[in-house]
């Protein structure tokens, strides 16, 4: 039996030393039949060990309705099968610029503040699903022959609280749950974070992207015994929409990897291969040194600037990594895979056939509700996805201005079926007064929750009112349409399609809606990747045969989507576009693809 144990200055295999060299890859951000390959990606970087996160909200979206927990398992087997070690990072919460930060919707729309505290029924339903998912890390620990060498109680919990409580509580719930390896914490090297989110008894390691000298100097004075290790090495860093890109210099990013190792600690690089948030599932943050002020959406990409690009292509990173990994190997180190293929193109897609986003509402949408005050995207059940508000300005009444407050995130709002304009969080009055009687319509989408900081699991939709002057606007019809809608096997075939020339008859309409096209390819198999583009297109979500790629938008800086090869068929291909606010020419483009396509670089040393 393999015991992998917490020495008292090193982690110990069998009694022997050993340092983690880990890079994190989520398996969720990777399509399973691309996990071979990205594994033996990391090995050849010169790692020995995967750290994977697991989404509470991917795996249980409503209560009760889990699916497929099994993947965790199946990836760690492949983890196993690479010959890499494996660190899980279960939660409950994640951050991981992941929607929601992982908790699911009815989650924090049910508890709102008590999650991530003693609450007893918060707590009730961590257990629950603690016990559906932990067998699948129980039978794969390295006790057992599989490769789980450490796991994590909760995530960075003291950039949020400090119930040292609910910690404990956690870390014997996994105890319980049959957890042998050793357990840890992660949280950000300063006092109040290390105080706030350690536990007596677990190794506490550190987070960050530079400076390993002064940041293990901080973790000493909390644990003056035991590994060093940094759980997360960020070697780049993530997007928002409208926002400059994110760049690291490699040698830079090189040299603080180098100086974490000569401290003789071990390293979680983080993302070692980031991949892509399919599906709507990007978080999103609050900016200010608090993470409380203005709102800033993830793209869909979670390239990271990872050695290992999106693409699953070595970078310059990944080179001068492997040149300061090779010298701690124990051996030489394994060879490159070939490199992934994309599709020869280009390739343009006509979309030839349209629903009005009404129409597509009314084939897949869940039931209207009725009430005096708008619903949240929490109380109507919808996570990702947009909700139609219709409300009546009584009349005869002069003009004034109309507006929503507490608007979470982006409104196109209709008057008499006539578009007057867009609403955001900052800008939550439309540019002309409306005067009554009149019929309104708002369709409000989540861009995406914050996964990080205090305002963690607040609220989507119209969180305030629909205001006409100072006067509420009661009587709210609301109704929502869920992306996972899409995702049923033929739930599109109940949508009205007709030829894409109604779209430019329809007037407003006809700016919004469903598009479908088909395309053909030969010679499918090889082919690990395309990448699709919608120039001319506003914002809203795409699938292949499908499968959802996730969110574009024309603000950038992402311009490119990710298509993973595995999901495209010999022969005839479909695409749907759900485009939210401003269509383009019916057509997409396909390609080989790229690295993220940047309208200008940008760069931080994080």
């Amino acid at each position: 039996m393999t015991d992998f144990t917490v020495g008292d200055d090193c982690f110990r295999l069998d009694g022997k030393p050993v340092r983690l060299l880990s890079g994190a890859l989520h398996y969720f951000r990777v399509h399973e039949a691309q996990w071979e390959h990205r594994l033996a990606m990391l090995a050849a970087m010169g790692l020995n060990c995967v750290e994977t996160y697991v989404p509470w909200n991917l795996h249980e979206p409503r209560e009760g309705e889990v699916r497929d927990v099994g993947a965790l398992g199946r990836f760690l087997d492949a983890a196993g099968r690479a010959g890499l070690w494996a660190i899980v990072r279960p939660g409950p919460y994640i951050c991981a610029e992941w929607e929601n930060g992982g908790l699911p919707v009815w989650v924090t729309g049910r508890f709102g503040r008590r999650v991530r505290t003693r609450d007893a029924e918060y707590r009730a339903v961590v257990e629950r699903w603690f016990r559906e998912l932990l067998p699948q890390v129980v039978q794969r620990q390295v006790s057992r022959g599989g490769p789980v060498i450490l796991v994590q109680a909760e995530n960075e919990y003291g950039s949020y609280g400090s119930d040292a409580v609910y910690l404990e509580w956690l870390a014997g719930l996994l105890r319980q749950c049959g957890v042998t390896v050793p357990l840890f914490t992660s949280d950000g090297p300063e006092d109040h974070m290390l105080t706030g989110g350690s536990v007596p008894g677990l190794l506490a390691t550190a987070n960050f992207g530079s400076g390993a000298r002064e940041g293990f100097e901080v973790l000493r004075r909390h644990q003056p015994r035991g590994p060093l290790m940094c759980m997360e090495f960020w070697c780049g860093w993530f997007d928002h929409w409208g926002a400059a890109p994110v760049l690291r210099d490699p040698e830079q990013a090189a040299g603080a990897l180098r100086e974490i190792l000569e401290c003789g600690a071990s390293v979680n690089i983080y993302m070692a291969h980031g991949g892509t948030n399919f599906g709507g599932w990007a978080g999103a943050n609050r900016s200010g040194p608090h993470q409380d002020e203005s709102f800033q959406p993830t793209v869909t990409s979670y390239d990271y600037d990872a050695p290992v690009d999106e693409y699953g292509r070595a970078t310059e990173k990944f080179r001068r990594f492997r040149e300061v990994l090779e010298a701690y190997a124990e051996g030489p180190l394994p060879p490159l895979p070939p490199e992934p293929v994309g599709l020869a193109g280009p390739v343009r897609v006509e979309l030839t056939e349209w629903a009005g986003l009404a129409d597509v509402l009314e084939a897949l949408g869940d039931p209207e509700t009725e009430s005096g005050v708008p619903p949240t995207f929490e109380e109507l059940g919808v996570d990702r996805g947009l909700v139609r508000y219709r409300v009546a300005v009584p009349g005869p009444r002069q003009a004034y201005p109309l507006g929503a407050s507490g608007l979470r995130d982006r409104a196109v709002v209709y008057v008499d079926g006539v578009r007057a304009g867009v609403l955001t969080e900052e800008s939550g009055t439309l540019p002309e007064p409306v005067s009554g009687p009149a019929e309104v319509e708002l369709w409000v989408e989540s861009l995406g929750r914050v996964n990080y900081g205090p305002r963690l699991g607040e609220p989507k939709g119209v969180t305030g009112g629909v205001l006409h002057e100072r006067q509420y606007l009661h009587g709210v019809r609301a109704r929502g349409l869920r992306l996972g809608a899409f995702e049923a096997a033929g739930a599109v075939a109940a949508v009205p399609f007709g030829p894409v020339e109604a779209a430019a008859g329809a007037g407003d309409a006809g700016r919004t809606g469903l598009f479908r096209g088909t395309f053909p390819i030969e010679g499918v198999e090889g082919i690990d990747h395309a990448g699709l583009e919608l120039p001319g297109w506003t914002r809203g979500f795409v699938w292949v045969n499908g499968f959802c790629l996730g969110r574009y938008w024309s603000v950038g800086p992402q311009r490119t989507l990710y298509v993973p090869g595995p999901v495209l068929r010999e022969g005839a291909n479909e695409v749907w576009v759900l485009e939210l606010e401003d269509a383009g020419e019916p057509q997409v483009e396909l390609g080989p693809g790229a690295p993220v396509e940047t309208d200008a670089p940008g760069v931080v040393q994080p």
